[in-house]
């Protein structure tokens, strides 16, 4: 099969690897339909983040089931399903407590970090990461099932309410979930993104869907301590986040970025009763309601672009990385063996 790997600098090769084949009795193996490029993705490419050379990249992915193992259940093949990318033991302390996002045994099962994902043709999973898409579900908004969790735990790691001032920064396709999540969870929602393409193209998303609750600005425009909550979706704007929080406000930083730090003075976090909130992966056990929240989510309306695996370059040129690129595209889905 075709599969995209992550060369020793930072490039995404497209090389044969051989296809997956059920081994244990839990296995399933998937063709894939759908693999979102995410934002974590782009940070391992722009050296934001790290990830293991060698490895099949790719985890927002979505795909029909081929095959199963002797023991599974819960799918058969032919069956469309949403791939939970956030792999868990089960028998650690944590997983025991029910605290799955923060399984101590992650080393060799970050699908499209250390363990081979799915910007590929195929992909084997244990069934239990595998949740069925509902009939009336197109590909283009299962595809953000998985983005859609990872901003649910955060707003409910914040505790978010209705009629509270929420400012998410960065209008990327995170931002923008996250914007849309908010707002379902009627609050009033300031989208702050300095880039002028995803500007405009988020204030166009909310004027179609006529979202009056949802604005959006660049960050000059924003005014000091005037969110209730602060979502970084970015993951390096954590400064810029005590300035637009408000007082007694919170700030949940979001973004995954290595590089990134920040100073902050613990007599402001006293003084002005502000809580930094780090809500980690999400736990799994909120996968299936994720699932059931899209359904009235319009999500495949930030899905801009599909590309083949063998069109890559254009796909990161679409997300701006690559001499002299800039964003033209906001959630960029790599589509294998599929026309573009």
């Amino acid at each position: 099969m075709k599969a995209l790997v992550l060369g020793p600098d930072r490039t995404l090769d497209l090389v044969e690897r051989p296809e997956p084949s059920c081994v244990a009795p839990d296995d399933v193996v998937l063709k894939v339909e759908q693999t979102g490029f995410c934002g974590t993705d782009r940070g391992v490419l722009l050296g934001k983040f790290s990830a293991e050379p060698g490895v099949v990249m790719g985890h927002e992915a979505v795909g029909e089931v081929r095959e199963i193992g002797t023991g599974v259940t819960t799918v058969k093949p032919g069956d469309r399903v949403i791939v939970n990318p956030t792999l868990y033991c089960g028998l650690c302390d944590r997983c025991r407590r029910g605290l799955l996002n923060f399984c101590v045994n992650k080393a060799g099962t970050e699908i499209g970090i250390d363990r081979d994902g799915a910007f590929a043709e195929y992909l084997r999973l244990e069934e239990r990461f595998l949740y069925a898409i509902p009939d009336d579900m197109p590909y283009d908004r299962a595809v953000l099932v998985e983005p859609l969790a990872c901003v649910m735990n955060n707003l409910e790691a914040a505790g978010t309410r209705p009629g509270e001032r929420v400012a998410v920064l960065g209008a990327g396709p995170i931002g923008m979930v996250a914007a849309l999540l908010a707002d379902h969870y009627r609050a009033t929602v300031r989208l702050i993104e300095r880039d002028p393409f995803r500007r405009r193209t988020a204030e166009a998303f909310f004027r179609n869907l006529s979202c009056g609750a949802v604005s959006v600005c660049e960050p000059r425009d924003a005014p000091a301590r005037s969110a209730d909550l602060v979502i970084d979706t970015v993951g390096s704007l954590l400064t810029e986040s005590l300035t637009i929080a408000a007082d007694l406000g919170r700030i949940v930083v979001m973004g995954f970025d290595e590089q990134a730090t920040a100073t902050i003075r613990p007599l402001e976090l006293l003084q002005r009763g502000l809580r930094v909130i780090g809500a980690g992966d999400y736990n799994s056990l909120l996968f299936a309601r994720a699932v059931q929240t899209a359904r009235h989510l319009p999500l495949e309306g930030i899905v801009s672009h599909h590309f083949r695996l063998d069109q890559v370059d254009a796909a990161l040129t679409a997300l701006g990385i690559g001499p002299d690129a800039e964003y033209a595209g906001m959630k960029v889905v790599l589509t294998p063996g599929a026309e573009a």
